[in-house]
Formats: C-alpha cells, sequence, structure tokens
C-alpha cells in the first residue's frame, strides 16, 4: 500500500504545486502519515465527508478545494480539522494548480462540451471551439443537462462559436476572455456587475454553478489515483454535494 508522500507524489505529477495562485493553500494539509489502503476524493472537505470517509474506512481525503485556507488560529473540538487529525484521517487538496493543469479542472471541462483547438486562458482558464455554433439559451440549456444545476445567463444574443471556460468562480475572467476573442465565458459564478459590464462589452456570460463547473473533475481524479495503485481502494464521496437548496 502506498505512503501518504507517494499518493502526494503522484498527485504532485498531475498537478505541480507551481502551478497554484500565490494566494493559495495546496498540498498535503493535514498529514496523520502511514499507508493508505483507502482514499476518498470529494470537491470539499466537511464535517459530513469525514464522517464518510471514516465509515468506509479511509486514511486519506483528496479534495480540490482546501481544508485549510485562511491561517488558522486555533483548532477546537468539532473543528474539521480536528476530526481529521483525531480519526486518523490525512487530506491532500489541490485547488488553483487543478485549475491550471494539464487533465484538470478546465481541461475535464473543454472535453465536456467537445472544444477543439483549446488554449490556456490566462493559464488558468481554456479558450476553445465549438464544433457548431449555438446560442448562449442553447448553451444555457446544455449546461443544465450535463450538470444537473441551475443556470443564469446574460445574453448577448449573438451566436457562440469560440466558447471560455473558468470552473468555479471565473467571472473576472471576462476581459481576459473578451481579449482572446470568445464570444462567450462560461463560469460557475459572476456577480451582478460583471453581468453587467460583459453585456455592454459584447461577451456573453453562462454561470453554472461553483459546485457544478468543477466537480466533474473528481471522477476523473478518482479514476487516474486507481490506475496509478492498482491495490488502493478509490471513493468517491457520496456526500460531496452543492451546499446550496435551489428552490
Amino acid at each position: 500500500m502506498p505512503r501518504i508522500e507517494e499518493v502526494y507524489d503522484y498527485l504532485s505529477q498531475l498537478a505541480p504545486k507551481e502551478l497554484a495562485e500565490d494566494w493559495d493553500n495546496v498540498g498535503t494539509l493535514v498529514d496523520c502519515g502511514g499507508d493508505v489502503t483507502s482514499v476518498m476524493v470529494a470537491l470539499d472537505i466537511t464535517d459530513e465527508i469525514v464522517a464518510e470517509a471514516e465509515m468506509s474506512g479511509c486514511q486519506l481525503i483528496v479534495s480540490h478545494h482546501p481544508v485549510i485556507f485562511k491561517p488558522l488560529r486555533s483548532v477546537r473540538r468539532g473543528d474539521v480539522v480536528y476530526r481529521m487529525i483525531k480519526k486518523n484521517i490525512s487530506g491532500i487538496c489541490m485547488h488553483t494548480n487543478l485549475d491550471a493543469a494539464e487533465g484538470g479542472v478546465n481541461d475535464v471541462l473543454a472535453a465536456i462540451f467537445g472544444l477543439t483547438n483549446v488554449q490556456k486562458l490566462d493559464e488558468l482558464g481554456r479558450i476553445g471551439q465549438l464544433r457548431a455554433p449555438i446560442s448562449a439559451a442553447e448553451l444555457a440549456a446544455l449546461c443544465k443537462e450535463k450538470f444537473n444545476t441551475q443556470v443564469k445567463l446574460a445574453d448577448t444574443g449573438k451566436p457562440i462559436s469560440r466558447l471560455a471556460l473558468v470552473g468555479g468562480s471565473g467571472g473576472d475572467f471576462i476581459w481576459s476572455a473578451l481579449a482572446a476573442g470568445a464570444d462567450c465565458l462560461l463560469t460557475g459564478e459572476a456577480s451582478h456587475h460583471e453581468a453587467i459590464d460583459a453585456k455592454h462589452a459584447g461577451i456573453s456570460i453562462v454561470t453554472a454553478g461553483h459546485f457544478g463547473t468543477e466537480y466533474p473533475v473528481v471522477p476523473v481524479l478518482a479514476d487516474r489515483l486507481a490506475k496509478n495503485f492498482p491495490g488502493l481502494r478509490v471513493l468517491v464521496s457520496r456526500r460531496c454535494k452543492d451546499p446550496f437548496t435551489y428552490i
């Protein structure tokens, strides 16, 4: 069975730490050491997912979002990190480095939408050509179908041939997408004012949810771990869900 360090070394090859933004916190953020017989892959590390990992006999959770983001001033009983250490469950987190990495969050999105001639957008995002032009409304409907989530759009009315993709919170990529010739920016979330700016500048925005646009990388990452460590039991969290309820 691999040790925590071996799993981290492999994940570092997929998404090198150097690709992460300066403000980010990635790597082995909770290190309990030891061998790993079972690993759980999730988008977040929450109380529910730690409990699921414990019940499933996992010694490690691999997640996209960091379980420790801001510096900790204290750790108290009931905190997620406290529970992980108490239950001997380590955590490896790959955030903006997985966004930027080849085969990471945004390449998975590009594959879902069948983009061709895919290029990097400000290192983190991706931009490419759709196989056939579609409207913003059609793209929004496609997102709703693929991600099973609520979708919003700010529509310029222009057909979309060149699509920019940024999983998660990518509303601030409007100007980069526009400069790269995109007809539309597809991201997880954007602000009211970013939508106004985009329409004024002549680029549509489709937002398909932070969870919806990032979750597709989870099963892909789990599959890669399973193939690289044949004896390792790799589980995709069943409790990994959008924290929002939509009404």
